[in-house]
């Protein structure tokens, strides 16, 4: 993938730079969504192939909507990483401002297609959709929906899936019920292998290459487990739209399209979504141009990897406190970029904690930063930070 440019000037004429189309050009909007720490931009990154959305174990370390851009071939993927989907309550709680209650809907309106990521790891709502959720579906229920798996390698029983399958598409997808039948190899090398053979009633020419997570989707028996006669609903009729009543009772999702499960942050199975991705996309003019990796400006993606090492290694109110001032942004003599911010922080015991005993803390912040940045905009970075109390 293309690196990020380093010069805020020259990034703005990359996006807006007319897009160089190809022959027949192809293209799909994709709006990640999930409950917030669910791993959405940890898997934007592993898609693009280059971090330029921050990451952290703390939740809400993405802030704003940004768009990441894959261009492959003749098709451009076009990923909407969105905020954690939240309530006002946790909102104010963590000092988030208005558009991170709206963004993640903005962006459900702009997609073709919708990815909504479960933690499989985290067994206190992996086996429900959050209410959150839910309601963003239901509101927007013409949009393909895709259930996509997350973390699951650190997910000891495998077996647990087939029972959180179950429970987050109500035991349909695609229209069709559900037959699973578990598919174990006591010898599975790779974590991610899904350990489900899910069969559904659906005709062979549906298979897909490299078809998601090693699911087999074969002729079931007629009347094997889909009883044409009940009331699922084929693919084709399209969900009915769901009232607030109707979500009261439910915990997952009938309508999702495909189920694909991986581990994003080791990469594993993110190629098999990847090719279903370019797959989908439909005929259309691309947005940006080819070597446009995302819409961010080079200081947005700065500001952001500062943040998200600060939010790593300070207690949980701490961060949220801290406002960034970029003091100089500018090429070395050797070509290098020099970097250096100010982390303004509102009291003295906060500026003692950022900077950690002998420097410590605040130099492995600017250490590992500096790494990322690199990787970002593909050249060597002199990250300096400085801590004062505002």
């Amino acid at each position: 993938p293309p690196p990020v440019a380093t010069d805020r000037e020259e990034q703005k004429r990359l996006l807006e730079n007319r897009p160089d189309q190809p022959q027949n050009p192809k293209v799909l909007r994709i709006a990640i969504i999930g409950a917030p720490n669910a791993g959405k931009s940890t898997l934007s990154n592993q898609l693009l192939g280059r971090k330029v959305f921050p990451v952290s174990r703390k939740v809400h370390t993405t802030r704003c909507k940004a768009w990441g851009v894959i261009t492959h071939e003749d098709t451009q993927l076009i990923i909407l990483d969105t905020p954690g989907l939240t309530n006002p309550l946790k909102a104010k709680r963590h000092n988030l401002d208005e558009a991170m209650l709206t963004d993640p809907w903005d962006s459900m309106k702009l997609a073709d297609l919708v990815l909504v990521l479960v933690d499989v790891s985290d067994h206190w709502t992996r086996n429900s959709l959050s209410k959150e959720v839910l309601k963003c579906l239901s509101q927007f229920p013409h949009i393909p929906s895709v259930l996509v798996l997350n973390k699951v390698d650190i997910l000891k029983k495998k077996f647990l899936l087939l029972e959180i399958v179950a429970d987050l598409t109500e035991g349909i997808v695609n229209g069709k019920k559900l037959e699973v039948k578990s598919a174990f190899k006591q010898d599975s090398s790779s974590s991610a292998k899904s350990p489900l053979q899910i069969t559904q009633a659906s005709p062979p020419e549906s298979k897909v290459p490299g078809s998601p997570c090693g699911q087999e989707k074969s002729q079931a028996q007629e009347g094997s487990a889909l009883d044409r006669s009940s009331d699922v609903g084929s693919a084709g009729t399209g969900p009915k739209h769901y009232g607030p009543e109707d979500l009261k009772d439910m915990k997952g999702w009938p309508h999702f399209q495909e189920i694909f499960m991986l581990a994003a942050l080791r990469g594993e199975e993110v190629d098999t979504l990847k090719r279903y991705l370019l797959m989908q996309a439909k005929p259309g003019p691309w947005e940006f141009h080819s070597d446009v990796l995302t819409n961010q400006s080079p200081q947005e993606i700065c500001d952001n990897i500062i943040r998200e090492k600060v939010l790593e290694y300070l207690p949980l109110e701490v961060p949220y406190g801290v406002t960034q001032v970029t003091d100089i942004w500018e090429e070395g003599e050797c070509g290098e970029l020099l970097i250096v911010q100010s982390l303004l922080v509102p009291r003295e015991s906060h500026k003692r904690m950022l900077i950690g005993r002998g420097g410590k803390v605040i130099s492995r912040i600017a250490q590992e930063a500096g790494q990322d940045l690199m990787n970002a905009f593909l050249c060597d970075v002199r990250l300096k930070l400085k801590v004062e109390v505002k």
